[in-house]
């Protein structure tokens, strides 16, 4: 579609509104160029619903062709380094390999995360959404105190590395006691609300304690 507007039409409106010299009503004077050749329509009357919907087809226009407005840069996505699936039905994304010390079972970490529904829904980070402060959480790689996907995710990153996550419920929270938590009531109620259906964690491993 853009390209047929663009090598068929050439249209451009310039709307006036200025009163006329004559004493009394306003005029107003509407001025089109169609394929080049200039036109204009004087009137008396010009209701506002009429202008305002010109300005909503306008709007419309600038979305159709982009020779009305400047183009929209697209948000790309990481390069994923390699992708794994485990056992568990656990689907790992590798976007940063890392290359400080690698986590093992067992170890004590310190973690950054953002944690989503499968169909992309926010439900909760340690990162502020607005500000970009942080606030990580130490979680221990013991599957009796953090949810087991969590734990497969982390065994084998390096420290600066960052990876994508699907969960299944089955390696998700089994237990409202596994972490990682949130403190707060309205984050832990969201969380534990979409506990029983897949969630997409992407992590990053600050420390290896």
């Amino acid at each position: 579609m853009n390209s047929l507007l663009s090598s068929q039409c050439s249209f451009r409106l310039r709307l006036q509104l200025y009163p006329s010299a004559r004493i009394g009503r306003p005029r107003y004077v509407v001025t089109m160029a169609m394929n080049g050749d200039f036109g204009s329509v004087t009137t008396n009357k010009f209701p506002r619903r009429m202008i305002v919907e010109f300005v909503s087809h306008m709007s419309f226009i600038h979305l159709l062709n982009p020779a009305f407005a400047a183009p929209i840069p697209a948000t790309e996505e990481p390069e994923v380094i390699r992708t794994l699936k485990l056992d568990s039905g656990v689907r790992i994304q590798e976007i940063i390999e890392g290359e400080g010390p690698e986590a093992q079972e067992g170890d004590v970490v310190e973690v950054n995360y953002v944690c989503r529904r499968s169909n992309g829904y926010f439900v909760h980070s340690t990162v502020d959404q607005f500000s970009g402060e942080s606030s990580p959480v130490i979680l221990p790689l013991n599957e009796n105190q953090i949810i087991k996907g969590l734990k497969e995710v982390l065994v084998g990153m390096k420290v600066g590395g960052k990876r994508r996550a699907l969960i299944p419920p089955s390696a998700g929270y089994v237990s409202e006691s596994l972490k990682p938590i949130p403190d707060e009531f309205g984050p832990r109620r969201s969380l534990l609300t979409h506990a029983r259906e897949p969630l997409i964690f992407e992590v990053q491993l600050l420390k290896v304690l």
